[in-house]
């Protein structure tokens, strides 16, 4: 855009909290940007003044070229690139067109004012995004500072911690944090939070107790997941997500994604990790978003609707495939192969004949791992107990480029 951007953090305290460096930038700038709150802590500048527009995002773009070509500073709360403004910049321009001057965040305040080294909590933020996605941080003991959007944070996330079974989760709400007047500080149980109302600068700091909470490892019990029978059992779920080998950041085409368990067990391996799951049946497709919201990926799997190998067109590069069914249907494995970058992997099932000779076919063709999996459980048999057999599975996983 030709501006030279730079973006200054404040605290809750206004321009003290602004260091010598910002303060510089501020007085000189030819534009100053930010919410109506930060610019009426500013002092007064010759520099024009320009609130955000609402909606954000569909108004940035606009709003920066208006002043393309002039010193442009961004005014926000705390670090920036803590869920704020400056990393919308940077993903939008470039690291190298915007300059950052960090205050300090809500978050390293919050674990000051509860003691609570860096190590030993995770920061979970909801600006922006669903509530749900905290489901998948809830575990027995664990520390969370969460970051809320507005005034319902703190309420949203009390009911869902008593949904999830953390109704005795300590929880303290802090109002305006770092502001020397303002700060307040509540601590109660979730249980009692749940009609909460609050500031709209808020930030919680969670004591997960009440429930164990789920691993994030692969391996769910089945019956975490809502299905009508097209679900892959979890020891072939684990074999499949293994396979697959998720990495931080990765994206996963789940193809006949059924019930959704390997995309959203893929998804919930790391924040970053996202699923694109192919689903042509209407009803199953509801029961993925259910399911993901469900187990604290509500973003992270977006299900796409329709049948491949058509529906796959112009869909992101994946970094895996997992092929749970409709492999055999002509042209699905052809499709999935060529989209797949160098590099990726490819796991595919097959529980019948058919499949299966096509998968040795494309085994003999491009080499990777073909394993049988036969898995038995111990079952009733009238009073006494035997083994009941699963039906198997023929697992064929390859790494494209390697042979």
């Amino acid at each position: 855009m030709g501006s030279s951007i730079t973006v200054v953090g404040m605290g809750a305290d206004g321009w003290d909290s602004i260091s010598p460096a910002g303060q510089a930038q501020v007085l000189q700038a030819d534009v100053l940007l930010g919410g109506r709150r930060h610019l009426a802590l500013l002092p007064d500048t010759p520099a024009v003044r320009e609130p955000w527009p609402s909606p954000l995002l569909a108004g940035l773009d606009e709003l920066l070229a208006l002043h393309a070509g002039r010193s442009v500073v961004v005014v926000a709360s705390g670090d920036p690139m803590v869920s704020g403004i400056g990393s919308t910049l940077v993903r939008r321009l470039g690291p190298d067109a915007v300059r950052v001057i960090p205050s300090v965040s809500s978050v390293a305040l919050a674990r000051a004012r509860m003691g609570w080294a860096a190590d030993d909590c995770e920061t979970v933020t909801l600006v922006g995004r669903h509530v749900g996605a905290l489901r998948r941080y809830l575990t027995r003991d664990r520390r969370l500072v969460v970051l809320t959007s507005d005034a319902a944070g703190p309420a949203e996330v009390a009911r869902l911690l008593v949904d999830a079974g953390f109704e005795d989760a300590r929880v303290t709400v802090f109002e305006n944090l770092g502001h020397p007047a303002d700060e307040t500080r509540r601590d109660d149980r979730a249980t009692d939070l749940v009609d909460a109302s609050a500031a709209d600068l808020n930030l919680l700091c969670v004591e997960c107790a009440g429930a164990e909470g789920l691993s994030t490892a692969p391996g769910l019990p089945d019956d975490c997941f809502d299905h009508d029978g097209q679900l892959s059992k979890r020891p072939i779920r684990v074999a499949a997500v293994c396979a697959l080998s998720p990495k931080p950041g990765q994206l996963l085409w789940d193809v006949g994604a059924g019930a959704g368990s390997v995309g959203i067990e893929w998804a919930r391996t790391d924040p970053r990790c996202r699923t694109l799951a192919l689903e042509q049946n209407s009803a199953r497709a509801d029961v993925i978003e259910r399911n993901a919201a469900r187990l604290g990926v509500p973003t992270a799997v977006r299900v796409v609707r329709g049948a491949a190998p058509d529906a796959l067109a112009g869909l992101d590069t994946p970094d895996a495939i997992f092929v749970g069914g409709g492999g055999s249907r002509p042209g699905v494995l052809e499709t999935c192969w060529d989209a797949l970058r160098p590099g990726g992997r490819l796991v595919a099932h097959a529980v019948t004949l058919e499949t299966e000779a096509m998968l040795v076919e494309w085994w003999k063709r491009h080499g990777g791992e073909l394993t049988r999996l036969a898995i038995e459980h111990a079952a009733a048999i009238g009073t006494f107990t035997g083994w009941q057999a699963l039906r198997p599975v023929v697992q064929w996983s390859v790494v494209k480029g390697e042979k």
